[in-house]
């Protein structure tokens, strides 16, 4: 098994937008805020690769489609989650470090699609659920701590309103081959 250097980026979690279209040029919100203390820009909406919407509100919560790691509009890496010691394919892997931040960027991906729906992240009052999903190597059972990186980055930007109930779970493949998705529900005023 190999990890493709595409597949371990330096900071994989720190999806800088320098698209010219980007109308976050500012933090507008102290959630934002939070987010730029990190280095981190509130990307684009990410177009959708199917027959949905990105996010919809029924009631006062927002419920989003699973996001994947794009950064820039890219899928920075491909391939199941390995800790690189189990399995035999020959296919490309992702380390449970690298896609632990790919689940970060997932977060940040799924910040943005609640803010493309109520305009003001400022406005969420919980994190209600996160379900985040691990493109496994059959033998990997590690993906709670793959999840916990969009756990800990709603956790640092939104404080005690980003504490939420979780599942983590292992599937043997995910649209375009990503290594992680995440999805949300988010309770708004």
């Amino acid at each position: 098994m190999s990890t493709p250097a595409a597949a371990t980026p330096a900071t994989p979690a720190r999806p800088e937008n320098t698209d010219s279209n980007t109308a976050n040029t500012g933090a507008s919100s102290a959630v934002e805020q939070r987010l730029a203390e990190l280095g981190l820009t509130l990307p684009e909406v990410a177009a959708p690769v199917a027959a949905y919407v990105p996010a919809v509100i029924s009631g006062n919560h927002v419920y989003t489609s699973g996001q994947l790691p794009f950064i820039n509009g890219k899928l920075e890496a491909t391939g199941k989650v390995s800790a690189g010691t189990e399995g035999t394919s020959d296919e490309p892997t992702v380390s449970p470090e690298a896609a632990k931040d790919y689940a970060a960027v997932c977060a940040v991906n799924a910040l943005a699609a609640v803010k493309s729906v109520i305009g003001d992240l400022d406005r969420i009052t919980r994190i209600v659920k996160v379900v985040g999903f691990v493109s496994s190597d059959p033998s990997f059972t590690g993906q709670p701590g793959v999840i916990n990186g969009a756990s800990e980055l709603l956790g640092k930007v939104l404080g005690d309103a980003g504490q939420h109930a979780r599942s983590a779970v292992g599937v043997s493949v995910l649209p375009l081959d990503s290594p992680v998705e995440v999805e949300l529900i988010a309770e708004f005023a």
